[in-house]
């Protein structure tokens, strides 16, 4: 007897649709499974084989044949499972395969029969739904991961009598969400941390404010002790909130990566990754024997923030050089090559010398080549790619003790958001939705100058030996600076705020 059974397969964020068929027939007793698969689906057979024998589920001895169709692509994970037990029932008359056309399964099976969760079913139940699926058979542990997205009916499986009473009719079936999608919403944007906390430091709060208004690259030099890392941790506080839509493409990832729990089955503020210097080039893009996001894609819509920037191997700092552009990452292996989002903000901090008190020579004991070539660790093209360099000043007594009232998270990002809605005004139409985003045709259209101030841009280039790359940059930032007060056309003094930003790189690199 035949039966088709749906699931899909997850190939980075993409997924495919699988048909789990089988084929039950006279013959010498045995199991095959057919269809370009991993080992790791192979031995699924014998996953299935032996949690029926131990549920006391009795089948008599005949051939069977298992084929995962399309035979083009290879698959692999172990949430075909629960598909293939499911075809073996129905093709062994359990109940009527053609009973789920409109639904998929997925979920990896125990010895015992029970149904474990497996990673990405956000994105496996996106596909499905995008596929015109109407139910979701899967692990109960992932139903609340799974309804997040909305728009099917989810069942959770606990074990394969389970998924054979409800099929077969013995039990109702019954949707599960015990995800209450008012409460997620109220929940987003809430932080452990504030921008009030942060005393002092007028030029970084502004570098700060202007990298998030417009999604610029920022770096702070500054010595041990200024508030680099504290000002970091507290950027996604002022970026503009998330809202579903973009909470849930995010979670995508996190949930390839099997990072979301049935306790938080969203993410609900913008991420904050910050590896360390060891970081290897392939935890920090993605990889593996079957690639997973690394973290660069785990900041996608948030903040990547790299302390002690020049500690970093020279070989993932120059990784980072193309998803900085591109906004993706593609790691290609043998078998395939995917891609992942790599949307993320970048956001850096070092010393400026190995003791870390350049340039006040009263403390600073470093000498000439030993600051040389500590700042020589991060090369030109990198630094190019890099909008704003802000140097952070020593922290006074009168800043810690200050009692001032300093901005909150909210007051700033209030400035931030409506920046950033006049940037979605004006790119409406665009493939981009923020100034940092702008291409050399987009600022062209969008950058206009003035007589003065295309003078004074003129200048500058030649005086500062500026390359194409890092005179569009200092358009970018002043395209921001006005954004931020909304005025219509770039000002002779927001090319002056985006130049000093150039200097601040210059004090420390030159020319």
């Amino acid at each position: 007897m035949f039966s088709k059974i749906n699931s899909i397969y997850l190939r980075g964020m993409e997924g495919k649709n699988v048909a789990v068929e089988a084929d039950v027939s006279d013959g010498l007793p045995g199991l095959i499974l057919v269809g370009y698969l991993a080992s790791e689906v192979r031995e699924g057979g014998d996953r299935v084989r032996t949690a029926i024998k131990n549920l006391g589920l009795s089948l008599p001895p005949k051939k069977i044949t298992i084929n995962l169709s399309p035979a083009d692509f290879r698959k692999e994970g172990t949430g075909f499972d629960l598909a293939i037990a499911a075809a073996i029932l129905s093709a062994y008359g359990g109940f009527r395969a053609k009973d789920l056309k409109d639904a998929v399964l997925f979920g990896e099976l125990g010895l015992d029969g029970t149904v474990r969760g497996i990673p990405g079913v956000m994105a496996l139940t996106d596909q499905a739904r995008e596929s015109g699926f109407k139910r979701v058979f899967l692990p109960v542990e992932n139903v609340n991961e799974a309804s997040v997205i909305g728009g099917m009916e989810l069942y959770g499986i606990r074990d394969l009598r389970h998924l054979l009473e409800v099929l077969s009719g013995k039990l109702p079936m019954q949707a599960e969400s015990t995800i209450n999608m008012d409460e997620l919403q109220n929940s987003m944007n809430r932080y452990e941390v504030d921008f009030s906390e942060l005393s002092g430091q007028p030029l970084l709060r502004r570098a700060a404010e202007v990298a998030a208004a417009g999604k610029h690259n920022l770096l702070i030099v500054g010595p041990a002790g200024a508030g680099k890392t504290m000002l970091a941790k507290r950027m996604p506080t002022i970026m503009p909130g998330l809202d579903i839509a973009e909470s849930i493409e995010i979670s995508k990832i996190y949930s390839v990566s099997y990072l979301l729990t049935a306790k938080e089955p969203l993410i609900r503020t913008r991420p904050f990754r910050a590896p360390h210097h060891t970081v290897s080039v392939q935890a920090l893009t993605g990889g593996g024997r079957r690639p997973k996001p690394g973290e660069i894609s785990l900041a996608t819509g948030g903040i990547l923030f790299l302390d002690e920037f020049p500690e970093f191997s020279r070989a993932a700092l120059e990784t980072l050089r193309q998803p900085l552009e591109e906004r993706e990452v593609t790691v290609s292996r043998v078998e395939a090559s995917v891609t992942y989002p790599a949307n993320f903000q970048l956001v850096a901090a070092m010393n400026p010398c190995p003791c870390g008190h350049f340039p006040d020579r009263s403390r600073c004991r470093c000498t000439d080549g030993q600051i040389t070539r500590y700042l020589q660790k991060v090369s030109g093209p990198m630094l190019d790619r890099i909008d704003i360099c802000v140097e952070a000043s020593p922290i006074t007594y009168g800043d810690i003790r200050s009692s001032g009232n300093n901005e909150s998270s909210r007051e700033i990002r209030a400035r931030v958001e409506q920046a950033r809605k006049i940037q979605g005004e004006r790119f409406a139409g665009e493939n981009i939705r923020c100034n940092g985003e702008m291409s050399g045709r987009h600022i062209r259209k969008f950058c206009g100058l003035g007589r003065e101030e295309e003078k004074f841009m003129e200048e500058i280039f030649k005086k500062l030996a500026l390359s194409a790359r890092m005179h569009d940059r200092i358009l970018k930032v002043a395209r921001t600076t006005a954004d931020l007060a909304e005025e219509e056309k770039i000002r002779l003094a927001d090319l002056c705020e985006a130049v000093s930003y150039v200097k601040s790189r210059d004090k420390f690199w030159g020319n």
